[in-house]
Formats: C-alpha cells, structure tokens, sequence
C-alpha cells in the first residue's frame, strides 16, 4: 500500500514538474485545437472515436501538431486496453511481450488491445514485418505516429491495413486560442499567476512557431520562467522578450524524406513558372537546411534542358558555369552563383520542345520499317557495288547551306517530333523551320501536278526511289524559289481573307498564313486526296493559324456563308490542274467570291515537251538521233503535242469575267535523270505516261524503252513555261437579291 502511495505521489510530482507542452496536452476532442480536416463535427475519424470503433491508423504529419496528443485521447475514449511502445526504444522483444498480453486479453476477457507506436517509422523492415501477423488476424489495433511519409517509411502491407490521416501544421487562430488557454488555465497552465502577453509578443510567438503547438508552449514557458514579477506582482511579457523565447524559426527538412522532395519540386516548379521570389525563398530553405548545392545544381541543369529548353539555349551554359565557380570558392561566397543560376532559370524564357526526342523514342519502338534512305548511307565501303550514297546532296554547297532532302525513313515522311516554341532562339527559327519542312512535304505533291507524266504510280523499286528522292531534292528548292516570285512585292493587310485554288501542298501558303492573321485563309483542294493530304499537313501549323480546308473544287464553295467573300484569290496550278474538265465553272464561282478591288496572285506552270520530245531533242544534241526518223515515234510525239496543246491557261477567261491582268512569262529548264529508272518509271503498265499516250500503238511504246535505258548520262533536258498571273477584280458585283 506504502508503494502505491509513493507511486501516487511520483506521478503528481512529475506532472507538476513537467514541460508546459506536456501539461496542456488535451484530454478530449473538445480541447484539441486545429486538424479541423479529420476532427471536425461528422468527420470519418471523430465518428470512430465516438463510437470506440477506430481500427488500424497510421497518423502523419510534422513535429507539434498533435499526433501523441490524438492517440492518448483515443486511449482515454476506448473501452479497449491500450498500450503504447516507442519504436526508438523498443525492440521486436517488446513487441512479442505486447502481443502475448494482448492474446491472452482477448483469450480471457474478450478485451480488444489498441497498441499505440510512436515514431513507428524508426522500426526497421523486420521489426514491422514481426508487427504484421497480429495486426493482420485482430490481435491488436495499431495506431502508428510518424513524422514521415508513411508509403516511404512504413511497411507496404501496414499501409494498406491501415486508415491513414495526414496532421497539417496548426493555422495562426488554432496557435493563439492554445496560447490563450496556457494563460489562463489555472490547473495546468499560468492561471494562477498574472501574465500579460502583448499582442506584438503573442503575433510574434504563433508567427515563428511555424504551427507547432510544442514549439510555441515552450517559447511561452522560457518567456514566463525566466522573467521577473513587476511591481504590481506581474509578469509583462513584450516584444523583445518573446523574441529572446523564440528567436528562429525551425526549418522542417529531412534530406531523405517529404520535406526534400516537397521543397525540390516546389523549387523547380517555380523556375518553370517564372516566379524568381518563389525560386529564391525555395532555394534559401533547402541551404538554410544544410541540402547539398550539388544536388540543387543537378536538379538546376535538368530543368534548364527540360524546361527553358532551345528557348533559350545558353541556359545549359550559364548554370554548368555557376556550378563550376560554385566549386571553385565553395561556401559562403558560392551561394552568388548558386542564386544566380536559380534566378536565370528563372528569367529565361521557356520551352519544352526537346520532349520531342521521347515521340521519336516511340516511334523507334514501334516502327517496323526503319531502314536508312540509300542516299544517306556510308559510301565509303560498298557504296560502288549496291549505290549507297548515291544522290546525297551536300548541303553546304547550296544557299544557306541547306538543301531539301529525305533524311528520315521513307515510311516515316512527314513525321514532326521537334515542336518549336514562339519565344527566344527557336522562335526566331520556328518559321524558317516550317518553310522547309512545307517545302520537303510539298515536293512529291507539286512535281506530280507539275509533271504528272514523270511521276505516276509504278512498281516498287530501290532504284526508282533513288531516282524520285534525287527529284524531289531538286524540287525542294526550286520550289522554294517559285514561291518567292508568286508572293513578292505584295502588300498584306492583316484582315485580308484569302482563297488559294488548286491546292496540293501548304509551301504556297506559306507566305498568307503569315500575313493575315486576323483575316483568314482558305484552301481549295482539286480531290479529296489532295484535302487529306493538306489536312496531315496542318499539324506543322499551331492551331490558330491553321486555314479552313475544302476539297472537291468549285463545289466546296457552297460550304461557305453567301457573304463570305475574298480579298485576295491566288495559288498555283500544274499540269494536271489544267487538264481539269471543269476549271471554267471554277473562276465563274469564284467572281461570286469576290469584292470590288478582289486582287489576284495566280502561278501557271506547264511542261513545253513530254517525255519523249525531250528525250529525242537530247539524243539530236548528243549525235545520237538514229532513231528520230522511224516513222513509227513520229506518232508518239505527235500525240505528246496533242496532249501538251490542250494544257491552256485561264488568263483568257478571267479577262471575260472582269479581271484586269498583268502577264509575266518566263521558261526555266528542268534537268532529269534517266536511265533504266527512268525508263520503269514512265513505261510500266497503269502508268500516267501509258494512260496518256493510251490512243498510240502500244509496240511504238516498247520502242522508246532501250532509248531511255541508253540515255543514263547526261540525262533529259524538259523545258517548262511559267506564267505569273496578277491583276484586280473589277467588275460590278451584283446584289444578292
């Protein structure tokens, strides 16, 4: 009995004597201040409390908000048994001896047991691994405490056992209604002494404890301990005092835990977002924490690829330059470059675009066909027996040292991985870029229109495409230079609404899309292959820019509001847009499209020799006209002029509608390979050239084949004619009544 007693006595003695945090814990819900998010009125685990129903929790959150605290009033309202451990003390041991108890409780007495752990992260893997088996079958419920993050530092199937309740730091109102009721509490706190607390003290007190009850109690502690009464048997607690009590404020860090990974992606996430103040006050807590500068330059470097990207290229450089002088003077001098590299991050501007490496790595995964264009492979060691190499065009021999060519697989034409942003370095390129890739789409399309007869379907053959990439590097840039001369010398008003007819490839549109911006753009496709095939292309373009689409000629007009009218109609036209049976009811519905002043910017362009006459005019060159006079190629030629005579214009009917036109006329010559590619191309079966020449013997045909076979070297000279249409709508537009 004498032992109860002196027990009795030594427990009264240590809560008098204990820690004012540790007096002023609270008994019941009703005191606990804060964590209103899962103890407010009908909230899940207040609910449990009630009705002493909690099962397996695992409570999480920083230092002093009231875990400890949330667990003893759970003990408090249980009817179980409870029992508590410290995992920085206890051992498996202490666990089985729990356990054992716990068992017999059950066994005897049908009493659950609640075994509370405190800091339960400190248990390594086999210790909570010893835990599992009795929690899992009921023996005990466990209520767990850690300061870290349970689904890194506890053990996978405790978590998934458990409820888990995150505790948040207390906001300022919770901090000054505890640091109120420490005052006045007559039992546990300084109810029975007069302490007056400025309201410049109280502020300063809640604001450096950062909304940790445990830190602020015991600032409130050291200032009423350590002062003296004052006349009136006071004790006057001011600012300078509260400021001496708690003079900084803890920085919550652990370098391997949620605080590192918090503040890291808060820091990049503010250099991604351009807010320097945000960047600085990050990276003044991670230094202020003692993290490593290192690991923050690494972290710096990826964002500068990642984030600021080719925006701003010298990023790489500016942040590799402040780590080496970092290492260089050390600390603390070498916290100038560490913020000056944060704030650059900063500053500069942004772009994610070399994310288009990871498509490419998709595609590469999930491509079947990815061989290397023969053009582009090394010469050096077969290149002679299979012609690898042959036809690469080496680009700093041509103008800006660039020339159009395939470098991606022949499968895998057209393909855009690289997106460049508008800002900084690469938006100074961006529309340099989209030209070329517009004029490397647009070759196949435009040789087709131009000289349907060179390039129609035929059988797959390496040395045809060798023969066709060969062509289409030509035309890339020739092609380049058309569009200069269609659009030069015009003047653009940002509202002008345009119309370009006769629409195969976007290189024609290039120049309109960046002109009329606030106006529009419409593209008229003669097919609807021709309106897939530009529809596949407006993914070059970003979405504001992008031109309406409209295929089936003339037709699609009525697709258009009756008042939709143009300020300017323009385009190109080939060979196969003037064999059209129906361009004349195409200019008659545009003159219902256009305003009084409609201007019009229209590129004709027409072969003046098929394949044959070309070829024949060569040979007659070379000496080497034996076969001209065989009465039976006369025929072919004859019907290549028929077919050539038929290719007219439209200046003459324009005129008859009221346009009033200026005609410029010009020839340039284009230079063909040929040979045996040439040769399959043009004479295989279901050829255009075939089809064309349809009403010729077929046996004339096969007579043409050894000459082209022949003719590998020099080649065919093929003279074009261009004529560059412009001019002024002027005729009077009628009402639409």
């Amino acid at each position: 009995m004498s032992q109860d007693l002196f027990a009795f006595h030594g427990e009264q003695q240590r809560r008098r004597m204990a820690p004012l945090a540790d007096r002023m814990r609270p008994r019941n819900l009703d005191e606990f201040e804060g964590q209103s998010g899962i103890l407010a009125e009908g909230r899940l685990l207040r609910r449990a409390i009630a009705a002493d129903r909690v099962g397996n929790v695992i409570l999480h959150g920083p230092p002093g908000v009231g875990k400890t605290t949330l667990a003893r009033i759970i003990a408090n309202h249980t009817r179980a048994h409870f029992s508590s451990l410290n995992a920085v003390l206890a051992g498996v041991k202490d666990l089985r001896t729990e356990v054992d108890a716990a068992r017999l409780r059950l066994e005897r007495h049908g009493l659950r047991t609640i075994l509370f752990i405190d800091e339960v992260h400190r248990f390594n893997s086999a210790q909570q691994d010893a835990l599992l088996p009795w929690v899992e079958n009921g023996t005990v419920t466990l209520i767990g405490a850690t300061t870290e993050n349970p689904y890194f530092e506890v053990n996978k199937a405790l978590v998934s056992r458990s409820c888990l309740f995150r505790l948040t730091p207390l906001e300022p109102d919770d901090l000054h209604q505890l640091l109120q009721r420490a005052i006045d509490d007559p039992e546990r706190g300084y109810g029975q002494q007069t302490v007056q607390l400025s309201e410049e003290a109280a502020s300063h007190l809640v604001d450096v404890a950062g909304g940790d009850a445990r830190s602020l109690l015991n600032a409130l502690e050291l200032a009423v301990e350590s002062s003296e009464l004052d006349e009136q048997g006071a004790i006057q607690i001011d600012l300078a005092i509260a400021e001496e009590s708690i003079q900084q404020r803890a920085v919550l860090y652990d370098k391997h835990g949620d605080a590192h990974y918090d503040t890291i992606s808060a820091f990049i996430k503010s250099l991604r977002g351009s807010d320097a103040d945000a960047a600085l006050f990050w990276l003044a807590r991670m230094v202020e924490a003692g993290e490593n500068p290192r690991f923050i330059f690494r972290r710096m470097l990826i964002a500068a690829g990642e984030d600021v990207g080719l925006a701003d290229p010298q990023a790489v450089v500016v942040v590799e330059a402040c780590a080496a002088a970092f290492d260089r003077v050390g600390l603390p001098e070498g916290l100038y470059p560490l913020a000056q590299a944060a704030i650059y991050l900063a500053g500069a501007e942004k772009s994610n675009s070399v994310l288009g490496f990871f498509d490419a790595l998709k595609t590469v995964r999930a491509a079947n066909r990815q061989d290397v264009p023969s053009h582009l492979r090394d010469a050096n060691r077969d290149g002679a027996a299979f012609g690898d190499g042959a036809g690469y065009r080496y680009p700093h021999a041509y103008a800006e040292h660039w020339v159009e060519q395939q470098y991606l697989p022949s499968l895998l034409q057209g393909e855009v991985f690289w997106q460049p942003g508008h800002l900084g370095w690469e938006g100074e390129r961006r529309e340099r870029m989209a030209e070329r890739r517009a004029a490397q789409l647009a070759a196949a399309a435009e040789l087709a229109v131009e000289q349907p007869l060179l390039l129609s379907s035929g059988p797959d053959s390496p040395a045809v495409d060798r023969w066709i990439q060969r062509q289409l590097g030509q035309e890339g840039e020739r092609l380049n230079r058309l569009r200069q001369r269609l659009w030069q010398g015009v003047s653009w008003q940002r509202t002008d609404r345009v119309l370009l007819v006769g629409m195969r490839s976007l290189l024609w549109a290039i120049d309109p899309l960046a002109k009329v911006p606030e106006g529009g753009v419409t593209l008229l496709a003669a097919s609807e292959e021709d309106r897939l095939r530009l529809e596949a292309q407006l993914d070059l373009l970003d979405a504001e820019r992008r031109p309406k689409v409209l295929g089936g000629e003339h037709e699609a007009l009525n697709e258009l509001l009756p008042e939709h009218n143009f300020e300017w109609i323009g385009g190109r036209l080939g060979a196969l847009d003037l064999q059209q049976p129906h361009r004349s009811e195409l200019w008659s519905c545009l003159a219902d499209r256009c305003t009084a002043n409609t201007r019009l910017r229209l590129l004709v362009s027409r072969p003046e020799a098929g394949p044959a006459t070309a070829l024949l005019h060569t040979l007659r060159l070379s000496g080497k006209s034996q076969s001209t006079n065989q009465p039976a190629l006369k025929t072919l030629l004859d019907e290549e002029q028929r077919w050539l005579s038929g290719l007219k214009g439209p200046a003459k009917q324009l005129k008859k509608l009221g346009w009033q036109l200026d005609e410029e006329d010009w020839n340039e010559t284009l230079d063909l390979g040929g040979g045996a590619a040439l040769e399959q191309r043009w004479l295989a079966e279901g050829s255009a050239y075939r089809l064309a020449m349809q009403a010729v013997d077929q046996t004339v045909l096969e007579e043409l084949r050894p000459m082209l076979r022949q003719n590998s070297e020099p080649g065919l000279a093929l003279p074009m004619h261009h004529q560059l249409l412009t001019g002024r709508y002027q005729a009077t537009k009628k009402s639409p009544g």
